[in-house]
């Protein structure tokens, strides 16, 4: 039989790109070549294109040796002078993207992998946009009837016009302290803890250097948990996991840089409560329509008992590590496997997407009286 083609693919141009690095090598390393023809496909910061070689090359040390594991990897070397991926993507049977943040994560990727007629692993168009969109997420959390933070949408130009209205605004509804995030980021890029008036001002202004819009949001005291999902039209919820950290919040040094934070798996926490973050999660993937693979971000407050939904991750970290296959490897599913799964998810998504009639013309022959 003959092997399927799996184009991984990583980098981009947003400020997750090292993480995305980190993702991409330990899939490759995982994907079994008995069943897979493997091929690396990297995205430069500078929007370049690379294959094969070239592409394995921009992974940092310690990721997979190709070399050394007798893996060929099959295609052009590079489409190093273009910012275009011309006729590779339809050469390959499926698409892995890995590629975190905007211009990857937020259903760019997607759409061009659709216009190519590609199948690939993950959410589609609309869920990866929504899914990026902190505002719209949670718009749709809060119409399915899915418990959050108060919040607020601040945009761009209302602050410039009127920087003290909106800080006073926001002390008057929201309250301090709270947290200012850019609507479209993520890795807690740009992501302050607001305390006082001055910090909320300042904290703004971040904000508004990464994006146009940016949700400001009541601090929780809780506990955070995070749950993975997995599926297409009927998703599956992994084992609970905590995140317990000594920062002030899980920040990007928390995530990344800080060998102290700890990621608990399975999180220590009543079976009531562990069930009902579960029950959450397959709604949030619900609610936006996922497909494939995402993690769920929640708050559990132990004053009340209340579990919050924070956010959903279409594109989540995919290191043997990372809280997303470590919860579904405690669940019962390692990593390899997991990955098997969701090259199957992504090819069984692509086949029903395929019954999808869009010439109106033959929809209009086939509802014809006889």
């Amino acid at each position: 039989m003959a092997r399927l083609k799996v184009g991984v693919l990583f980098g981009g141009q947003s400020v997750e790109h090292e993480v995305s690095l980190i993702s991409a090598g330990s899939i490759l390393n995982a994907l079994d070549t008995a069943k897979y023809e493997v091929v690396p496909l990297a995205i430069t910061k500078d929007g370049r294109w690379l294959a094969s070689r070239d592409a394995a090359a921009l992974l940092p040390s310690g990721g997979p040796s190709f070399g050394s594991t007798g893996l060929e990897l099959p295609g052009p070397k590079a489409v190093a002078a273009t910012n275009q991926p011309r006729g590779l993507l339809p050469a390959l049977d499926v698409v892995f993207p890995v590629v975190h943040g905007t211009n990857g994560e937020d259903g760019t990727l997607q759409g061009l992998l659709e216009l190519a007629g590609v199948p690939y692993v993950g959410a589609g168009v609309a869920a990866s946009a929504v899914g990026m969109d902190k505002a719209l997420m949670k718009s749709l959390f809060r119409d399915a009837g899915i418990p959050i933070a108060r919040h607020e949408v601040v945009l761009r130009a209302d602050f410039e016009a009127a920087a003290a209205e909106t800080a006073l605004r926001i002390r008057g509804g929201i309250g301090l302290p709270c947290f200012v995030k850019p609507a479209n980021g993520g890795s807690s890029v740009g992501v302050s803890h607001a305390r006082t008036s001055a910090a909320l001002l300042e904290s703004l202004g971040l904000a508004f250097r990464l994006d146009r819009k940016v949700l400001v949001e009541e601090a929780i005291t809780g506990r955070e948990l995070e749950c993975s999902v997995l599926g297409n039209d009927r998703p599956e919820a992994s084992a609970v996991g905590e995140i317990i950290t000594s920062h002030d919040f899980y920040d990007y040094d928390a995530k990344y840089r800080d060998n102290s934070t700890r990621l608990e798996v399975p999180a220590a926490v009543p079976a009531e409560v562990a069930n009902r973050v579960r029950e959450l999660a397959v709604r949030a993937f619900q609610a936006i329509d996922c497909a494939g693979m995402a993690r769920v971000d929640c708050f559990y407050r132990s004053s009340d008992g209340a579990v919050l939904v924070n956010e959903i991750n279409t594109i989540p970290g995919f290191t043997p590590m990372s809280m997303y296959p470590r919860m579904w490897e405690a669940a019962g599913l390692p990593y390899p496997a997991l990955l098997d799964r969701l090259i199957d998810l992504a090819l069984q998504r692509h086949e029903d997407r395929k019954r999808s009639r869009s010439d109106i013309e033959a929809v209009r022959r086939a509802e014809a009286p006889v």
